[in-house]
């Protein structure tokens, strides 16, 4: 009986971890390091936190705002996706200069954290930690489009006969793919906080000034993330020659089987699209003067005029398919822009633990390491249920198990652990509490957004890849802009504040979260209810999901 019990667990172990890495192509790795990049730009994620807290003004709402406008370049993904396709063979020109963006982003914070009077004395200090959060979207979304793209040729549609791959295995494969690529994203989180939890230890007992020294230390290491990227896309290249000498050694038109490159001659080459180009380029330019202009709800105005231009291209995506699949692209839409769109609860709930749980920048990032780890983990162990179960059921039970996986946090609003620490000795006190429920909720969020890659990638057309993730990738992130429009919302009308003091050291906002019951309870609630919501409409429409 045990030896039964140890072969099973042996096979499952086969099947979920080992099997992953025998389907690993060396034709994914380029994309992957472009992930990887960004994930490994998450080292400064707890510096910002503590910076903003320590150093700034910004309120919970500012920072919401600030949330939204980053956010806006991964709506307009769209020109960026079909400039992509149309100059394809130049994509590495994307590459390096979304690694520019990103570098003068983390050279803003090292010059805001090093040589604060001097960047003052240009513009305050509140302006340039916002041109740092606002351009580095826009380096992200540049490197993003072209690995999105990569991962679409990177799964062949041929094997190495020329054989056609069946599509359930095609299907598995790119499943695989963009679990990688959560993995190589997630992997670079996970690095980072180890690296930052030993940078930080004992910050609890340094003065301001060393903890200075720790952020600047930190945002000049940041500065060279934007070589990984680069490096994957110059990999990119060396690895393309070469299968073009491969495949001419053997007779075989390189063209022929390279999926998603375009063939000589007019039949299969990418045509500008005038109306993708042109009005995306409007959109832009107009949500940009509205955000210069500071217009009053124009953040609401860009989101409606995003929603409708996004909408619009979807429309035309629909027509041009089955009545199946458009069904299957409005009902896999609907229910992915349900799950995003829930609000979170801001900034303010980090101050809460920082200010009254005492969480240090070491704890938090102990915690983001125990949370990539364990997502890791969800990402294998739960690659078959993403594979052979729809996008709805997922949705469904993610909402379910997130809202219950809430409950601790919103507990200790209600100071469950003052009571906890007593019932056991102070062993079940507020770090045990986050470190438990941390384990718990990791990989959630996670699973829907690889599967939802998965189905992107299976239904893109061969020649307009970059432009139909861009598509649906603007749409998913359109749903992240309402959430952080949400999130604003919530925090407008409960407030929570942090206490601010000004340059003499007195106090100009106090501390204050005695709204902080009532937003976790909201929160949970549209988390829970929204998804759900999508889900019951999708099915009584009979829509169906990916």
């Amino acid at each position: 009986m045990f030896a039964r019990v140890i072969q099973a667990c042996l096979r499952y172990f086969d099947r979920t971890f080992l099997d992953l890495g025998r389907q690993m192509r060396w034709s994914y790795l380029p994309p992957l390091m472009v992930y990887m990049a960004y994930g490994v730009s998450g080292i400064t994620g707890i510096v910002g936190t503590f910076y903003v807290k320590e150093y700034l003004s910004l309120s919970a709402q500012d920072l919401a705002a600030l949330g939204f406008w980053a956010m806006l370049p991964w709506a307009i993904k769209l020109p960026i996706g079909h400039a992509v396709d149309l100059l394809w063979r130049w994509k590495a020109w994307l590459v390096w200069a979304g690694a520019l963006l990103v570098f003068a982003s983390f050279s803003i914070m090292v010059g805001l954290i090093g040589e604060r009077a001097a960047m003052e004395a240009i513009m305050p200090a509140n302006s340039w930690y916002q041109l740092s959060v606002l351009i580095a979207p826009l380096g992200f979304v540049l490197q993003d489009v072209v690995a999105d793209a990569m991962t679409v040729e990177a799964v062949p549609h041929f094997d190495a006969q020329g054989s056609p791959i069946d599509p359930a295995a095609r299907r598995a494969m790119n499943t695989t793919m963009q679990t990688l690529g959560r993995v190589a994203i997630i992997g670079g989180l996970a690095a980072v906080a180890l690296a930052n939890v030993a940078m930080f230890e004992g910050v609890e007992k340094l003065d301001a000034a060393a903890k200075q020294a720790i952020y600047l230390k930190i945002y000049s290491v940041a500065l060279c993330v934007p070589l990984l990227s680069v490096a994957g896309v110059l990999l990119a290249s060396w690895m393309r020659r070469r299968e073009e000498k491969r495949l001419a050694a053997l007779g075989i038109d390189a063209n022929a089987m390279r999926h998603g490159l375009p063939d000589e001659g007019d039949e299969g080459i990418t045509r500008p699209n005038w109306l993708i180009l042109g009005g995306s380029i409007a959109f832009a330019g107009i949500s940009i003067g509205l955000g210069m202009a500071r217009v009053k709800y124009g953040q609401e105005l860009i989101f409606v005029l995003s929603a409708s231009v996004i909408l619009f291209l979807m429309w035309r995506l629909a027509r041009e398919m089955t009545p199946e699949m458009g069904a299957t692209l409005i009902g896999t839409s609907l229910i992915t822009f349900a799950f995003r769109a829930t609000p979170s609860t801001g900034a303010g709930v980090g101050w809460w633990q920082i200010d009254v749980l005492g969480f240090d920048q070491q704890f938090l990032s102990i915690l983001d390491l125990i949370a990539y780890g364990l997502t890791l983990a969800g990402l294998f162990g739960f690659r078959r249920l993403m594979a052979e179960k729809s996008i709805a059921w997922n949705v469904i039970m993610l909402s379910v198990v997130g809202t219950v996986l809430s409950l601790p946090t919103l507990a200790m609003a209600f100071n469950l652990h003052h009571w906890t620490a007593a019932m056991t000795g102070g062993v079940v006190d507020a770090r045990f509490i986050a470190v438990f429920n941390t384990a718990l909720e990791s990989p959630l969020g996670q699973i829907a957004m690889v599967q939802g890659l998965a189905w992107i990638a299976i239904t893109a057309p061969p020649r307009l890849k970059a432009t139909y993730f861009a598509v649906m990738a603007s749409f998913s992130n359109l749903a992240l802009s309402a959430g952080q429009l949400g999130t604003k919302y919530l925090n407008q009308i409960f407030v929570l504040t942090r206490e601010v003091k000004d340059a003499n050291g007195l106090v100009t906002t106090p501390a204050n979260y005695d709204n902080l019951q009532a937003l976790l309870i909201t929160a949970v609630l549209l988390g829970l209810l929204l998804p759900i919501g999508a889900v019951a409409l999708a099915k009584l429409r009979r829509w169906q999901s990916g």
